[in-house]
């Protein structure tokens, strides 16, 4: 087994998903009392929150890049950045260390191909929908991709910052995601992307009609195949 080198803490409410499937996985995997072998770096958020809002990516790069070569200098195999967001400074990550990084967007791509979709909606931070680090990676798969308009786009990103990375779940903002995903449906999205590691923990499959491609989820479990290859 490949031991696992996760780069949380943004937020650690989401951190603590990837923790509790990757270790979920690895006992329906092997059976028994096997566990994953992981390493975890988590960072304070709030030090990343303040260079995104100030657009200091480069130092919130640097901080994830001495975060990912403490974990090469600690055993771990390869990354995994727990969070999509931040896969905006990957290059700077990747500048700090030998290991492989695990893509969460390639992962993503990969399962919406798995289920023969061309057309999906993505949700997520201001950052990830609006830019192309993260949407050129699954375009590159030859799928399409539709995101909310301008407003919907802004108050999504204050339901993730101000609620969700608080781990509080609100009832009114669970419809006004769900309300959005149907205004991308009726567009023409044949699923939905929560591009946000924080959005599974308010939105679930049963709350809509197509297929949900939760990233923390498909992260995870990306990270467990690959440590078990």
């Amino acid at each position: 087994m490949k031991t696992i080198g996760l780069i949380g803490g943004m937020s650690w409410e989401s951190s603590a998903e990837y923790y509790r499937i990757i270790n979920e996985e690895v006992k329906k995997g092997l059976g028994g009392l096997h566990s994953a072998k992981c390493i975890l770096y988590s960072v304070n958020f709030d030090e990343i929150e303040r260079c995104q809002s100030q657009n200091r990516w480069d130092q919130a790069g640097e901080i994830l890049g001495e975060a990912a070569e403490s974990l090469e200098h600690a055993g771990a195999d390869f990354i995994v950045i727990c969070t999509n967001t931040m896969h905006k400074v990957i290059a700077v990550i990747q500048k700090k260390t030998s290991l492989p990084i695990l893509h969460i967007a390639d992962e993503t791509a990969d399962e919406i191909l798995n289920q023969g979709l061309k057309k999906v909606g993505l949700l997520g931070t201001k950052y990830t929908m609006e830019e192309d680090f993260y949407t050129t990676r699954i375009k590159d798969q030859n799928i399409d991709i539709l995101i909310p308009d301008e407003e919907e786009r802004l108050t999504i990103n204050q339901i993730i910052f101000n609620e969700l990375c608080l781990g509080k779940t609100v009832q009114s903002s669970r419809e006004y995601f769900k309300e959005v995903i149907q205004k991308l449906v009726v567009e023409g999205a044949e699923g939905i992307i929560l591009g946000c590691t924080e959005i599974g923990l308010l939105i679930k499959q049963e709350d809509v009609d197509v297929p949900l491609f939760d990233t923390t989820l498909i992260h995870a479990l990306g990270a467990v195949n690959k440590a078990l290859s």
